[in-house]
């Protein structure tokens, strides 16, 4: 049967079998490899499913996979794990080490744990989710995308980011936003400090919406009305002077 035939097949029927693979057994190298090989499905509603066991810390996991598969992960990663990912779903159930999703292109990350420094750094799409805690500089110079963390988050978060939304469950720590540009910054509880130049700014309706979107994408429950909005102060005089919409290049 061929990859279209079989997604033919399992669309709205049977579930796409799942592969079994161990970080104990193979090297990154070879892992990556085989989850490349896994047919996939001409329904792109339709994701194989891999399973992989035997994740206790190791670095540099997982790093650079451009594959629309589904990967589901048991135990915990170190430093770097899914950096410069495209298309790739995955979710984890363990704590992550530092530069968790870095560069990530697009698809998704779903930690079910806490990150360290860096979560996000540098990424230009796709959706990072840390249902626990993350460390300092999350989100560092961020192009596009969006990251959702339930819990706490550390100092600058967002410095230096030129786009995308970073939504923060908990509080976050000192220096907010510094030398961040055309980024919306969703927080819930609060901060310990604002960096120059960037200010709390009025949630309308277009941002509701936006952050609406953003915690279904991250498989949240939540009321976009509990979170304020910080952003850089030359980015709400700009919507201000165009009564609400933002310049097309921030969009």
């Amino acid at each position: 049967m061929s990859a279209d035939e079989a997604g033919s097949s399992l669309s709205g029927a049977l579930p796409p079998p799942t592969h079994q693979f161990s970080m104990q057994s193979m090297s990154d190298a070879e892992l990556i490899a085989a989850i490349h090989s896994v047919p996939t499905f001409a329904d792109p509603n339709v994701l194989a499913q891999i399973k992989i066991d035997g994740a206790n810390g190791q670095h540099a996991a997982l790093m650079r996979l451009n594959h629309p598969v589904r990967i589901q992960i048991e135990g915990s990663l170190g430093d770097y794990a899914y950096a410069y990912n495209a298309e790739t779903d995955i979710r984890q159930t363990g704590n992550v080490g530092h530069g968790v999703g870095e560069g990530m292109r697009s698809g998704a990350v779903r930690i079910r744990g806490n990150a360290g420094v860096g979560a996000g750094a540098a990424m230009t799409g796709g959706t990072l989710a840390i249902y626990g805690d993350a460390g300092d500089r999350c989100g560092a110079g961020m192009r596009s995308g969006g990251i959702f963390v339930r819990g706490d988050v550390g100092h600058e978060v967002g410095v230096g980011a030129i786009g995308g939304m970073i939504v923060i469950g908990g509080d976050a720590g000192r220096n907010l936003g510094d030398a961040m540009n055309n980024v919306s910054v969703f927080i819930r509880g609060s901060a310990e400090s604002l960096a120059d130049g960037v200010i709390e700014a009025p949630l309308r309706k277009r941002e509701m919406l936006r952050l609406g979107l953003l915690l279904i994408n991250a498989s949240i429950r939540g009321d976009a009305k509990e979170f304020r909005r910080v952003v850089p102060e030359a980015m709400l005089r700009a919507e201000e002077a165009r009564r609400g919409e933002v310049a097309p290049n921030w969009r």
